[in-house]
């Protein structure tokens, strides 16, 4: 039995993290010149350490429907999310074509990565953490297509972003893990130890990420745009995940990856993709802090209702 403190103490570490990131960036102990090489760090170096920590020596992922089946529910369950909010978009408060767009495609992306990676190691089976990251390719795939071409960008022209640190360690990991392939106990705890510093580093940047652009909030306005991503993100694409969890073939470890997934708040990747690629860099910010503030009561509520409601756990 998993109750709604338990999941409670699960999704506070993550939030104390991003608090901490605020803390260090107001204190300007972290500043801004120091992101870009730490962003590198965790992107490409601890990111592919947590990825083969969690895939390698992984009998979940010597099944082919864990093989077959994450990625694809990955990239379905963003087209889920983007079309929810892209038929709220104009109930949603914007005031223009471009805030339309960056506001479907930021409440259409769940936070997959470190928002959810904590909760699933602590709540689940190590096999189900290596099941997210497949998850999270089809997710990857959904960004850099989905994503841009509902912010109007040419999203396919973008394919080669998906060739990254991260992605060459899932497939390595997987033919290796397949393969039954395991290296020397020394390299196995160096690498270990890499990947536990992956999500706090990455949820402390996010912190100071969001130090630096909530200020704009003090533009005034925007309350109607938060509260239909709150609406969208916070609840008509949970229910409509948890559905398809329940009712679509999956396995165990997909179920429970997907009823985290469905949980989450919206991702802040998408800010960066909004600042980048001619969407509303504002907007996307309203519409992941307005969803992060809610999904601190939200998420214990939805997991443990999610549990219940797909893996028929009381």
């Amino acid at each position: 039995m998993i109750d709604f403190w338990t999941v409670f103490s699960a999704v506070m570490p993550a939030y104390c993290l991003v608090v901490v990131g605020v803390f260090l960036r107001k204190a300007d102990w972290l500043t801004h010149e120091a992101d870009e090489s730490l962003i590198r760090v965790v992107v490409n170096v601890l990111t592919p350490c947590l990825i083969l920590d969690n895939v390698l020596n992984n009998e979940a992922l010597r099944r082919a429907d864990n093989l077959l089946l994450p990625p694809l529910f990955g990239f379905c369950g963003v087209l889920i999310g983007v079309s929810v909010a892209w038929g709220f978009r104009r109930w949603s408060g914007a005031r223009t074509v471009k805030e339309e767009r960056t506001f479907a495609c930021a409440a259409g992306f769940q936070n997959y990565g470190y928002a959810a990676l904590p909760l699933i190691i602590q709540l689940f089976p190590r096999e189900t953490t290596g099941v997210l990251f497949l998850h999270n390719l089809g997710v990857d795939t959904a960004m850099w297509t989905v994503g841009l071409v509902t912010l109007g960008h040419a999203g396919v022209t973008e394919w080669r972003k998906l060739i990254n640190p991260p992605m060459v360690a899932i497939v390595s990991g997987v033919l290796l893990n397949l393969a039954g392939m395991r290296f020397p106990a020394f390299i196995q705890t160096t690498n270990h130890m890499l990947a536990a510093c992956c999500f706090p580093l990455g949820l402390i940047l996010i912190g100071a990420t969001l130090a630096e652009t909530t200020p704009q909030l003090r533009s005034g306005g925007g309350w109607r745009l938060m509260l239909s991503a709150c609406a969208v993100r916070c609840g008509a694409a949970p229910v409509l995940l948890f559905l398809a969890a329940r009712y679509l073939p999956a396995s165990i470890e997909l179920k429970q990856v997907l009823v985290i997934q469905a949980s989450m708040p919206a991702a802040v990747f998408p800010v960066v993709l909004a600042r980048h690629y001619g969407g509303d860099t504002l907007t996307a910010v309203r519409v992941v802090v307005a969803t992060s503030i809610l999904g601190f009561i939200t998420i214990p509520l939805w997991v443990r209702f999610g549990l219940g409601f797909v893996l028929g756990r009381r």
